[in-house]
């Protein structure tokens, strides 16, 4: 029996970016994994708010001043992330670069705001469940900020290379903003709840 080509993808682009890429929806499965974590943190934390005469127990509600500012700068870090993938979509590879060494900047800075973060809440890890859950909170989204932090300035030194100007380096720089949105949104309530819950 002779073989014959039911189809000619020989003309297809070997990679694509956004939903073309298998990447793209690796990133997003993993957001939706990490997100439950999160929202199992929340729960947790709520659950541990029911059984609690008042809350927090015995200490203070947490000082607003690093959290808020941390809150800040993650939401303006938004607007270069949006011109970063924007630029990624259309190629401009000088814009990209600035926009990843502004994008890493914006990733070292809220670790070093987090710093204030842990004493600002008036008590350590393994003095309560009230403290195991706020520091188990501030920690996982910690690590997903290193996360991100690692994987833009890994992209920016690719993409000073002789390999950043393609579209599979392009596509990820679109996965790396599109999991830093991700990063900031989930933040905020987290935020809510270390934060505003006590003082309610």
């Amino acid at each position: 029996m002779k073989e014959q080509p039911v189809l000619d993808v020989s003309k297809l682009p070997l990679h694509g970016m956004g939903i073309a890429s298998p990447a793209w929806w690796g990133t997003c499965t993993f957001m939706l994994i990490e997100g439950s974590a999160f929202g199992l943190a929340i729960a947790v934390y709520f659950y541990l708010m029911s059984l609690a005469p008042h809350w927090p127990p015995d200490v203070p509600p947490p000082d607003l001043f690093a959290g808020t500012c941390l809150t800040v700068l993650l939401l303006a870090s938004v607007v270069p992330n949006v011109l970063v993938s924007r630029w990624a979509q259309q190629r401009k590879l000088g814009k990209v670069r600035i926009g990843l060494v502004v994008m890493s900047l914006c990733g070292i800075a809220p670790l070093a705001l987090r710093i204030f973060e842990f004493p600002a809440q008036h008590v350590n890890w393994d003095e309560s469940a009230y403290g195991s859950i706020v520091w188990t909170i501030l920690g996982l989204h910690t690590v997903h900020i290193i996360t991100d932090l690692i994987d833009t300035l890994v992209l920016a030194c690719l993409m000073f290379t002789r390999h950043g100007d393609n579209t599979r380096r392009y596509g990820d720089v679109e996965d790396n903003a599109l999991y830093w949105n991700f990063v900031v949104i989930a933040w905020l309530p987290l935020y809510a709840c270390i934060y505003w819950v006590p003082r309610l």
